[in-house]
């Protein structure tokens, strides 16, 4: 996609309230191919590396998860071979993709507390695997099309196949509901098949409950509003999920394998990589484009190969990404002759101490009332560009605080790069260290002492003391 294009496109999705957008990634257009170590993992064929994302580079933990999982086919009898995979992915998740990859990151398994539960993880996600899960939703899907298009040429009518369509939806996300619910089922039974705590699912649930509380106090959202699910959801909500677990009866004992566990994730990056760069509170900073710029302090900055995005606590948007497309002439003239719809009030500028243009987006019925604003900067041989935009009751004001953000960005010194490094997952004995001192070493901003009690997966610093091990985050 071309400049001109990424640009048009992101400004348009950020007008319209986009959680997301896509763009060429800042870090394929600074690194081109990845600069990712391989330590003796085996790559995941090109296809399948495109679509998912890379492997993380830990033969040992590799190997690791491989062997649960593994464990998990032998003791349940199943035909056919699968493959267990760690993403290089600081987010938490889990999936599993024809024919026989099961993959989770490295964000799920800093949150999980023991094998049990990443065997339930693992055991969830080979129920989608053996059911077909993916297929059937496909076809399902192919079917509410089906049925929308025959309804509008049936009546003439595009509101009656819109109408169709709709309620379709709403049907094949109910259904996708059910299938979470099956595969929750399907996962236990090999759990317990393995050896492992029957509960074990359950308390996997409430880890990605806690996360998710987190989620929302990090944001400023009221912290129960992921509880409730609407007829639009494609996930039961927790509480949905562990009412079905438990009608199935009292789980069995069994092992935990916590000791293997925290053995396999101590030391792990729990943090970006290197070539798409940090985020750091508001701040982000890339070592390998060398530049860095600060958001708003209470913008929370999601980091992904698209691009960094960036969310207010007012719901205003920053989208910031980076080109290697050339700008020959000055970026105020190619803003003015380029750019569509053509911004106003462009004003060609200087930021951090290379050149740059601000513009700022026409109004008008794609833009209501709300304020957007382009930012380029030269950087190098790329462009940089900023897309703003705020639509609160204090939009005006908002948006020049924005402005003020893209004017911090800044190129990195060498020694401020070499310095950067990911943040990492460690094991640690208490040692009569109290919980507040544990907090107090996180390297974050804001809310520590939560971040702590949900890495862990308890619920108040008592629980925390009760633990003869605990997981901290070190830079």
């Amino acid at each position: 996609m071309d400049f001109c294009r990424i640009l048009t496109l992101v400004a348009l999705l950020l007008a319209a309230g986009a959680c997301s957008a896509g763009n060429t990634p800042p870090a394929a257009a600074a690194a081109g191919a990845s600069s990712r170590p391989n330590d003796g993992v085996a790559p995941l064929p090109r296809a399948i590396e495109r679509e998912v994302g890379a492997a993380y580079p830990d033969a040992a933990l590799q190997a690791y998860v491989d062997r649960v999982g593994q464990k998990l086919v032998a003791r349940s009898g199943l035909a056919g071979t699968y493959r267990f995979v760690v993403l290089d992915l600081p987010e938490a998740n889990a999936h599993a993709i024809l024919p026989g990859y099961v993959f989770v990151t490295r964000g799920l398994l800093a949150m999980l507390d023991d094998e049990a539960e990443l065997a339930a993880a693992l055991g969830h996600e080979l129920g989608h695997l053996t059911q077909r899960h993916a297929a059937q939703r496909a076809r399902a899907r192919q079917g509410v099309v089906d049925a929308a298009v025959e309804a509008a040429a049936a009546t003439g009518s595009v509101t009656v196949g819109r109408s169709v369509a709709r309620d379709g939806l709403i049907a094949l996300r109910r259904y996708s509901r059910e299938q979470e619910l099956e595969a929750d089922q399907i996962g236990l039974a090999y759990v317990v098949q393995a050896g492992y705590r029957g509960n074990a699912m359950a308390s996997l649930i409430d880890r990605l409950r806690q996360q998710s509380r987190l989620e929302a106090q990090i944001l400023g959202e009221a912290l129960d509003a992921f509880e409730q699910r609407s007829a639009t959801s494609t996930h039961p909500a927790p509480i949905e999920r562990k009412q079905a677990l438990q009608a199935a009866g009292t789980p069995p004992a069994g092992e935990s394998g916590r000791v293997a566990f925290f053995g396999a994730i101590d030391g792990m990056s729990v943090d970006d990589t290197p070539d798409e760069g940090f985020v750091r509170d508001s701040a982000f900073l890339h070592p390998a484009m060398r530049f860095a710029f600060v958001a708003p302090h209470d913008f929370r900055l999601f980091n992904n190969p698209d691009g960094v995005l960036g969310v207010g606590r007012d719901r205003s948007l920053l989208f910031f990404g980076c080109s290697s497309e050339r700008v020959s002439g000055r970026l105020d003239v190619w803003m003015r002759n380029t750019l569509k719809p053509t911004p106003a009030n462009i004003e060609a500028t200087e930021i951090g101490g290379a050149e740059a243009a601000i513009g700022t987006r026409p109004r008008g019925s794609d833009t209501n009332l709300g304020q957007a604003r382009y930012v380029m900067v030269r950087h190098g041989n790329r462009i940089c560009f900023f897309n703003l935009s705020s639509e609160g009751p204090d939009r005006d004001r908002r948006i020049e605080e924005l402005v003020s953000a893209a004017r911090t960005f800044r190129p990195l010194s060498a020694s401020e790069a070499a310095a950067l490094r990911p943040y990492r997952l460690r094991v640690i004995s208490p040692a009569g260290a109290s919980p507040a001192q544990l907090a107090a070493r996180l390297p974050y901003g804001d809310l520590r002492m939560e971040r702590l009690l949900v890495l862990n997966g308890v619920d108040s610093p008592v629980e925390l003391t009760r633990q003869p091990s605990v997981k901290i985050v070190e830079p």
